[in-house]
């Protein structure tokens, strides 16, 4: 495999969420995800031990989603998720928030949420899903800004399943509010090189998309070119 076409690779979150998805999906999906070297899989709850078996001895994180897509779960259901997922073998997980509360204005619980999640699996990798489509400007910049204080490690724009997907502004939005402080995950919609360049370039530090495969051979396509 052509190593300059990794840049794009190493940002990737190989994601396969549609609700009918099959056990021969999964292990397509994680074979993809070897040949291309991507980050990690983006899988159901129920596949992650399938997944980590697979993966294990690669340096392909098994990622999954609590509270998954709408996040109105109980916060105990959230945490007893993110403890069987990490019992099966998750390294990572994508949480979405109780964007109920955000309409309400009761940040703290979210913060809260987030905090008993993070704290019970305090080796894994934890992003914060926030669906900003559902989401004013305003409860966009609070959101965030108490999202800093809970310990996860990922702002993460959208499920990929809401009337909206990432977009630049959003994720330049929280670029500019997390300045560093936690990273940015970009999701939804994202199905060509050219995008994810561009979602990497306004800040994100990961790719969530199902179209991976797609991407890379594109950028290969690209680099062809330039040559």
């Amino acid at each position: 495999m052509d190593t300059q076409a990794i840049s794009i690779a190493s940002y990737i979150d190989h994601t396969l969420l549609k609700p009918a998805v099959t056990r021969a999906e999964i292990i397509h999906l994680c074979e993809e995800a070897i040949e291309y070297q991507f980050v990690s899989v983006c899988i159901p709850p129920c596949y992650v031990s399938l997944a980590a078996d697979i993966l294990n001895g690669t340096p392909i994180a098994t990622g999954t989603v609590i509270g998954f897509p709408l996040g109105y779960n109980t916060t105990a259901t959230k945490v007893k998720e993110a403890q069987a997922a990490r019992k099966d073998g998750a390294q990572e997980i994508d949480m979405v928030i109780n964007r109920g509360w955000i309409k309400d204005g009761l940040y703290p619980l979210v913060v809260k949420e987030v905090q008993e999640v993070t704290q019970v699996v305090p080796d894994m990798i934890v992003k914060v899903i926030m669906e900003l489509c559902d989401l004013t400007g305003p409860e966009k910049r609070e959101a965030a800004a108490a999202l800093l204080e809970t310990g996860a490690h990922f702002l993460k724009t959208s499920t990929g399943l809401g009337k909206g997907g990432a977009t630049l502004e959003d994720v330049h939005l929280l670029a500019e509010i997390s300045r560093g402080r936690m990273k940015i995950k970009a999701a939804g919609g994202i199905r060509h090189a050219a995008e994810a360049l561009a979602f990497i370039k306004a800040g994100a530090s990961r790719i969530g998309t199902s179209s991976g495969v797609q991407i890379m051979q594109e950028q290969y396509l690209l680099l062809k070119a330039d040559s």
